[in-house]
């Protein structure tokens, strides 16, 4: 069987242009991401009707993956989820979700756990060719945002047991929930952030010239 062809992602060919070192470089951009998602976490508008809030979060997730590649994608997400645990004023602000490492516990957990593998996932799309043109770049944004909704959507459903109402909820209140009240602006966020990667890719080739 034929092994997929490996592409260089973003930081990979910023890596290679720059003279210092290239590990130095790599943890740099996964702080830079975990920086950018926890920013993204205090844009955040609380719903009358669900307990999760609407967020910038997952778009910075699904960019990350595709800048940064499988591995580094995922670790940029578990140190965020690092620096929530620890404390750190990262998640959304939020009067009825729990604060701290019991967040991940709460009705929004799933999502924040389905970050690292949403970002793996979108990351090795990404080593696959798939951030250098529009097409391909919302297929491997709407993969990692299926994962995205369905980490959140099966916990708030299934397993989460810190909620308003008390959980678990079942599936279809999570998708009422959880879903359906975010696919249409997830949706405009998704299409207009998947030629960032593209144009960026196209600015790089012709500096290269």
């Amino acid at each position: 069987m034929p092994q997929p062809v490996w592409s260089p992602t973003l930081v990979d060919m910023l890596v290679a242009r720059r003279e210092a070192p290239r590990g130095a470089v790599r943890v740099a951009a996964m702080l830079f991401v975990a920086a950018l998602t926890a920013a993204a976490a205090q844009v955040s508008v609380p719903l009358p009707f669900t307990v999760v809030p609407f967020t910038f979060q997952p778009m910075v997730v699904l960019l990350g993956g595709l800048a940064l590649g499988s591995r580094l994608g995922f670790g940029s997400q578990v140190l965020y989820l690092m620096a929530g645990i620890a404390g750190l004023p990262v998640f959304a602000a939020s009067t009825t979700l729990p604060p701290g490492a019991l967040r991940l516990v709460g009705p929004t957990g799933g999502y924040l756990l389905a970050y690292p593998v949403a970002a793996f996932l979108v990351g090795s799309l990404a080593e696959r060719g798939f951030d250098r043109r529009y097409p391909t770049s919302v297929l491997a944004m709407l993969a990692g945002l299926l994962v995205v909704y369905g980490g959140g959507t099966l916990w708030l459903g299934s397993v989460a047991w810190i909620a308003a109402p008390p959980s678990p909820i079942g599936l279809q209140a999570a998708l009422a929930a959880g879903v359906y009240p975010f696919i249409a602006a997830d949706l405009v966020k998704l299409f207009a952030a998947a030629g960032i990667l593209p144009g960026l890719w196209k600015l790089l080739g012709r500096a290269s010239r």
